[in-house]
């Protein structure tokens, strides 16, 4: 080897050992922020967990409830669009391209006029819908109108829950600030506050109100002010809280709204599909958007707590090494991130689908929750919770896109998955009725992340690493070995409905830390390599 090779040779080494270093100190650190990320996000689906145990106590799957899940649902359609949708998906990678070439005074600056113009849109939306509140709930609950005490409700609720938008939204805006930094405790905690609002509307404000079921929808709106009040101090400790500005001509602005166009396509298309269930639910018997409510805040459990935890924190990450470093450290983030979505997210799958009669009964029956009711919820926790992994895996690829400053690609996407998941709707709800709507929403999730990883991997976006079909029948096994015996052990949906709340609780915590305990004991025996996988992608 000549001497000028040698040189070369020790500087294609040096590349590689820093890019080593790099992707060690990156995946170290995402791990910490997802673990931190998925720890608050657990207190908040927890404390979700009760207010849903509340709710079912305090309205069941009636009228009232139907009314204001629909209320509820409405406001949270677009608080998907313009905050955790298509908003943050714009504004996070732009605001990441400022941290990386900008100072400080034009992130501050940036910031000043992004609010200012999302604000003052939410504030023509809440209007909007306040006085459309009407036209809106005949739209989206047609079912309802041959129900009038329903529909009357479900307006009035509406009306009162929809200024929420408003709040989470800047909520939502000020959470993907502090992501952007690396900052993820405070904004994956700040859903406990919604959460503690509402049970508090249902045992203290609802007595005020002689029982009055309005007061969950007032307690709605208070909790989206609480929230934000919440994030304000850290903020101001990072010298990022500044006056909303408006400047619709600011360039940064300019490149949020236009990257937000296509997002909105993509969000919109995603909550239109559960606004189309709820659509179709409204033609069913009453109860029927209640069990697809209740099955689908178990299912987002997990979800919430991994997949979403995962998504908030590769994003940034994402848009950073993006910005800085190579296409394969790139890549290899997303294969280390798809790892972790099967070593989670199929477990979790299994678990749900097996124990939906258990987690139903115990968490739901009592005062007005039937054992009607968990029998209905069971079934459509099943559908939903087959679709987990799927829900998770564009959680992971769609940042992919939205991070290199693509929101068109999965937005078309989007659009396919959605028509899919009408068609599969209007299919299946003859037949399967409210299971219908669950399970085509199961197809369509599994169609989005089909596409997204078809894409990545055609653009050469995304370049599996080696071991995946080893690694990959190492989890399936171990999956379906703690699914026997989680099945072995939980007895058919009459065991649960008849058995006392202590029965329940004990029987349950048995089951989860006995599958708990074999799945991770042959996660171990089988070498799947998961303190490597703590550090890096291999």
């Amino acid at each position: 080897m000549s001497f000028f090779a040698f040189l070369e040779y020790r500087h294609q080494v040096a590349l590689h050992q820093h890019a080593n270093r790099y992707f060690f100190n990156m995946t170290s650190r995402l791990v910490k922020s997802t673990l931190t990320t998925g720890s608050m996000t657990l207190i908040s689906r927890i404390s979700g967990l009760l207010r849903d145990v509340v709710f079912a106590n305090f309205i069941g799957a009636s009228l009232v409830a139907d009314a204001f899940y629909v209320a509820f649902r409405i406001p949270n359609f677009f608080r998907r669009i313009f905050a955790e949708g298509a908003f943050s998906q714009a504004f996070v990678p732009v605001l990441s391209e400022y941290r990386n070439k900008t100072d400080e005074a034009a992130i501050r600056l940036f910031i000043s006029h992004v609010s200012a113009s999302l604000g003052l849109i939410l504030f023509l939306t809440v209007v909007a819908g306040m006085l459309g509140a009407t036209g809106i709930v005949t739209v989206l609950a047609p079912g309802f109108l041959d129900q009038p005490d329903k529909f009357s409700t479900t307006v009035t609720m509406l009306r009162i829950t929809f200024p929420y938008l408003l709040f989470i939204s800047l909520v939502a805006m000020s959470a993907g600030v502090m992501n952007a930094y690396h900052k993820f405790a405070v904004p994956a905690f700040t859903p406990v506050l919604l959460n503690l609002c509402m049970i508090a509307s249902a045992l203290i404000l609802a007595p005020l109100m002689d029982g009055s079921a309005m007061a969950l929808a007032w307690g709605v709106l208070i909790a989206g002010i609480v929230q934000l009040f919440y994030q304000l101090p850290t903020l101001k400790k990072m010298n990022l809280l500044v006056m909303p500005r408006l400047d619709l001509q600011d360039k940064g602005v300019r490149k949020v709204g236009k990257l937000m166009i296509p997002a909105i396509i993509g969000s919109s298309a995603a909550q239109i599909s559960l606004l189309v269930n709820t659509i179709l639910a409204s033609f069913l018997v009453t109860g029927s958007v209640s069990w697809l409510y209740y099955s689908d805040r178990l299912m987002e459990f997990p979800l919430g707590i991994f997949g979403i935890a995962l998504a908030t924190v590769i994003l940034p990450a994402l848009s950073d090494t993006h910005h800085s470093k190579t296409k394969e450290e790139f890549s290899a983030l997303l294969d280390w991130a798809l790892r972790w979505v099967a070593l989670i997210g199929l477990p979790a799958s299994v678990a749900l689908v097996i124990l939906s009669d258990a987690l139903v009964a115990t968490l739901f029956q009592y005062g007005e929750f039937t054992a009607w009711d968990v029998e209905m919820t069971s079934k459509s926790l099943i559908a939903f919770s087959i679709g987990l992994p799927g829900l998770i895996i564009i959680k992971v690829l769609a940042p992919g896109f939205f991070a290199r400053q693509d929101t068109q690609t999965p937005a078309r996407i989007a659009v396919i998955a959605v028509v899919v998941n009408i068609l599969v709707s209007l299919i299946l709800i003859r037949p399967l009725a409210h299971v219908g709507l669950a399970l085509a929403v199961t197809v369509s999730a599994y169609v989005n992340s089909g596409l997204l990883y078809y894409i990545l991997r055609k653009q050469s976006t995304y370049r599996p690493l080696p071991g995946w079909f080893g690694y990959l029948a190492k989890v399936v096994l171990a999956s379906t070995s703690m699914g026997a015996i989680l099945y072995f052990g939980a007895g058919d949906l009459q065991v649960w409905t008849d058995a006392g709340l202590l029965e329940r609780i004990g029987r349950l915590t048995i089951l989860i830390l006995s599958g708990a305990a074999v799945y991770f004991s042959l996660v171990f025996a089988f070498r799947i390599p998961v303190k490597q996988m703590l550090k890096s992608s291999s």
